[in-house]
């Protein structure tokens, strides 16, 4: 694994926002940056992330079956017991899935580590799965790169396919909270791969999601909602004033209840307890008192936080690195001090998706702090033997 500096296309700009990725610039910074590309083995991507990201979502699944038995563990992960019969009702029955995303500190030697999983929202998925892809074969074709280089890559194929298990009876409403660019480019992405197998894709704002005195989900023109693609977190609907109708609206969500398991990082230390001493796993477990200071060599996470918020770690040698958020409410974990790989001057995540039940590719983020934040580069990667 390295990182390779290259000359950035000159019409990159252009040809982002006719792909429809205009958040490829975040408050005057780059989101996305190709003037440097990540370079695996076949064996690197095989070995020591494809293979895996397959074995974890075999564990995740297994975590799931025992969870939703369990009253004790579901509030352990500070669920409302409101909402247990809807998780457990979920899993039996079956309900599809769609994707999600492993997030490691991989170097290109050694058992890639495991931070977390983000099985509900995660986003990140039109650049890995879309963007990337076509900087490579843009890159082959002017010669910059060799014709036989690769991505570990088949992000929009399996989502194709994932969507084909879906009926194409009812439309397909797609959502997210108006005023995100990077929440409506994942779903937009989204409906366009739905798209490809007859799908009725719709975008609807959550906002602009109604409920009939009979509890019924509908959209603006009064139709009712068949099933819903969410880009919004279970934990916030179980706290909304909407979500208590969720079970029998008749609706079926995606990603389906029963993510809201794994989507908790209270599942890392379920995760460790159940499988201890697994190459690809951090120790961790429940902080029983997050007033304390963070011990050295241990990182504190809440059980709710995205992009980096509220994180806050104590290296062996007693550097303290944090981010702010707004998850205050709810408890954390701490999980063992492995730090990101250092390539030049900045520190690098490689995200791992998984689409139905398929290890499917890879994204990289880069930030100069140890900690990746929502506005953490995205750098294209490039397979080669």
């Amino acid at each position: 694994m390295k990182k390779i500096s290259i000359e950035e296309r000159p019409d990159w700009r252009v040809t982002a926002e006719r792909e429809g990725f205009d958040f490829h610039t975040i408050d005057g910074e780059r989101y996305w940056d190709e003037r440097g590309y990540y370079l695996f083995t076949e064996q690197q991507i095989t070995r020591d992330l494809e293979t895996p990201t397959q074995e974890l979502h075999q564990m995740c699944l297994d975590v799931v079956s025992r969870v939703v038995d369990s009253e004790e563990l579901l509030t352990q992960l500070a669920i409302p017991e409101a909402f247990f019969d809807l998780i457990r009702t979920s899993w039996k029955q079956g309900h599809q899935h769609l994707y999600g995303r492993f997030d490691f500190a991989y170097d290109g030697s050694g058992p890639a580590r495991m931070y977390e999983i983000n099985a509900d929202t995660p986003t990140s998925l039109m650049e890995a799965g879309a963007f990337q892809l076509l900087w490579l074969e843009e890159q082959i074709a002017r010669g910059v790169l060799p014709a036989h280089a690769s991505q570990f890559n088949s992000i929009a194929e399996d989502l194709v396919r994932a969507f084909a298990e879906f009926p194409l009876a009812a439309p397909f409403y797609f959502s997210a909270m108006s005023g995100s660019s990077e929440d409506r480019g994942t779903t937009d992405f989204l409906r366009r791969m739905a798209a490809h197998v007859g799908i009725d894709a719709r975008h609807i704002d959550i906002e602009d999601i109604g409920l009939t005195e009979q509890g019924q989900f509908v959209d603006l023109q009064g139709r009712p909602i068949e099933r819903l693609f969410k880009l919004h977190a279970w934990e916030h609907i179980f706290h909304e004033k909407f979500g208590k109708h969720v079970a029998t609206s008749g609706t079926q969500f995606v990603e389906p209840a029963w993510k809201s398991i794994l989507s908790n990082k209270g599942i890392l230390p379920l995760f460790w307890q159940f499988n201890e001493g697994h190459p690809n796993l951090l120790p961790s477990h429940i902080d029983l008192d997050p007033s304390q200071p963070v011990p050295k060599g241990w990182v504190r996470k809440p059980f709710f936080s995205r992009e980096g918020a509220n994180i806050e770690m104590r290296t062996p040698s007693d550097e303290v690195i944090a981010v702010d958020g707004p998850y205050t409410d709810a408890p954390y974990i701490l999980q063992a001090y492995s730090p990101l790989p250092k390539f030049g001057d900045s520190y690098t995540l490689i995200g791992s998706w998984v689409i139905g039940d398929l290890a499917s590719g890879i994204g990289i983020r880069e930030d100069y702090s140890l900690i990746t934040k929502d506005t953490s580069r995205f750098l294209p990667h490039v397979v080669v033997d």
